[in-house]
């Protein structure tokens, strides 16, 4: 086990989660970079922010660089904001072209990016997956207050809001493979569910405390394995 991990990421490995009862996000204290650190002696320092793309994440990299070098590893988690568009103008203007925050080129492109600065200063990089998205539910969230009909226009069926999501998530799959960098899948943990949405909030795109169990889980199981092969 490690001694030491930085975690640079958005909101899901921040730990922010939708509490239904409150109607508001509000931050996990049992979040998943929490409950790992709780249950090793593994010390981590969390970079996250609520909302961060790659491009922000290059941001907070070059503020910490002189940090991030001496972690043992530093675990990286983006593309749920960066495939994200701007939906009231999705809703406005169904007829028009719209990008994502960060198309996703420019995504593997800025993330190889980030992944090359951390090995230059030398760190060591981790890349982990999306967890899947509810689009029913993504759908609802994204159309409160719009015009639903007018997005669904847009998308051509709900099912277009998972696939593009997983687009990104395949991404970052391959960049892994490309940079030659470890991969921690936790797609595949919430897929095997026989109902994976149970273990997401509301909003349909962060999982909720079991959904961050869930990811604690798989993280320590993939760490012991990839030493024991390293051994």
């Amino acid at each position: 086990m490690p001694g030491s991990i930085c975690m640079i990421g958005d909101s899901i490995s921040k730990g922010v989660v939708f509490d239904s009862m409150m109607n508001k996000y509000t931050l996990l204290k049992d979040n998943f970079v929490n409950m790992f650190k709780g249950r090793t002696n593994v010390s981590v320092k969390n970079y996250s922010l609520f909302g961060c793309t790659v491009t922000k994440g290059l941001e907070i990299f070059g503020r910490h660089k002189d940090e991030v070098k001496n972690y043992d590893y530093t675990v990286l988690e983006f593309g749920g904001n960066d495939c994200d568009f701007n939906w009231a103008e999705v809703s406005a203007q169904p007829d028009k072209a719209h990008l994502p925050k960060t198309p996703v080129d420019d995504f593997e492109r800025k993330y190889q990016s980030l992944i090359a600065k951390i090995k230059e200063c030398g760190g060591h990089p981790v890349v982990l997956s999306l967890p899947p998205i509810d689009a029913k539910r993504y759908f609802a969230w994204i159309s409160k207050n719009l015009n639903p009909k007018n997005i669904l226009r847009w998308l051509g069926d709900i099912g277009y809001i998972y696939r593009w999501h997983e687009m990104y998530n395949l991404a970052t799959c391959r960049l892994a493979n490309e940079c030659g960098v470890p991969f921690i899948d936790i797609s595949s943990a919430f897929l095997e569910k026989p109902d994976y949405s149970s273990l997401i909030c509301e909003d349909g795109i962060h999982p909720n405390k079991a959904g961050h169990e869930l990811i604690c889980k798989t993280i320590y199981r993939t760490i012991n394995r990839y030493q024991e092969t390293c051994a």
